[in-house]
């Protein structure tokens, strides 16, 4: 038997349905809630013991939260939200897109199949608006399509604690093809960059892009430049600075290391400081290289050298580390090598600024 719903206060699904709706030019179809101002009401209430997402999208369009025990927790209509399920070895959802039933009061003329789509996303804590933007084809998939790539994701050793992470920045992740994309990934990690399978977490929820990227077109190429650079550990680099595998390598790390050149430095230098400093090659030129190297070499006046001895200067943030403790070394008459200067605690840089005499000249 089944009861007609209202709802007072539609969940974060239905309001991201609205706004997708308002701000999504593409979608070509206009959204309607049929929002009744009566609380829930409910006739019968069946909850199983193990919720698939079918069930959690089915009771949080009821204005219901279900834990796995199929248990309801809270029932506050006023603030009725979706709530993400907590899964570990129950991970991923069962989908079967014929259970689900989107109830009346969401307005017949959005496609079925795209609404299921954002109550799954937002169920699993997926910024759907965010998602659909960078992803469109996610309109058309299914959910029986996605329930593949988080089960094979899971075989790999991913946990659902990562799955918003990951899913939210690389939305692309749930259209891809397992044979063609996501499987050729695993197999570069393991086989070129020595990976093991029990390991394969660590990259991947710290680089979510690998999951995107060409092994032919992208992480190969960028593997063959970084090791001519004198990257050699390849197991470091993958568990250290994927990134570095995801960054193209004509339009970031020739760049990057062009510039570093640029500023004064020999190419063997340049190539010294970012194997010494990998984080180099994901810095701004305008916004992190130009303005640190022009306070260095105007404001603190030093030369090059002390900087190519520790390129980690340019991590530091320059409003919060750079200038404060550079203008506290001028005022004190004390000056610190640089590393020092930056590395040390405020504890420890408090000492060493009350326990060094000063220096002639500042």
């Amino acid at each position: 038997m089944s009861s007609k719903l209202h709802l007072s206060d539609p969940p974060k699904a239905l309001q991201s349905i609205k706004k997708i709706s308002e701000n999504n030019s593409k979608l070509g179809t206009q959204i309607s809630l049929n929002i009744s101002e009566k609380p829930l009401q409910h006739s019968e209430k069946t909850h199983p013991k193990k919720p698939t997402l079918q069930s959690q999208i089915q009771s949080n369009l009821d204005g219901e939260t279900c834990n796995l025990d199929g248990q309801i927790p809270t029932k506050n209509h006023e603030k009725t939200q979706l709530k993400q399920p907590i899964l570990e070895d129950q991970f991923p959802f069962e989908i079967n897109e014929e259970e689900l039933q989107i109830p009346p009061h969401l307005d017949q003329e959005i496609p079925d199949k795209f609404k299921e789509m954002i109550l799954c996303l937002e169920i699993m804590g997926i910024d759907s608006g965010r998602a659909l933007s960078l992803n469109p084809s996610l309109h058309s998939t299914s959910l029986d399509s996605i329930n593949r790539i988080l089960s094979y994701l899971q075989t790999k050793g991913i946990h659902q604690k990562d799955i918003p992470r990951i899913i939210g920045m690389c939305p692309k992740i749930l259209t891809s093809s397992i044979e063609n994309d996501l499987k050729p990934v695993f197999l570069f990690l393991e086989d070129e960059m020595g990976v093991p399978h029990k390991s394969f977490r660590k990259p991947i929820t710290k680089c979510p892009r690998l999951l995107v990227s060409s092994v032919r077109d992208q992480l190969k190429p960028a593997l063959f430049y970084l090791e001519k650079l004198g990257f050699m550990e390849r197991e470091a680099l993958a568990f250290q600075d994927p990134i570095l595998l995801v960054s193209s390598v004509e339009n970031i790390l020739i760049p990057k290391l062009e510039f570093i050149q640029i500023l004064g430095f020999s190419y063997e230098e340049a190539v010294q400081m970012v194997l010494r400093c990998p984080a180099l090659f994901t810095f701004s030129i305008e916004n992190n290289f130009k303005p640190k190297f022009g306070y260095y070499i105007d404001e603190m006046r030093e030369n090059l050298e002390e900087l190519k001895e520790f390129p980690q200067y340019f991590a530091f943030s320059l409003e919060k580390r750079i200038k404060p403790r550079h203008e506290e070394m001028v005022r004190s008459g004390v000056r610190l090598p640089l590393s020092t200067m930056l590395k040390s605690t405020d504890e420890e840089f408090r000492e060493l600024i009350k326990g060094r005499s000063p220096v002639s000249g500042g």
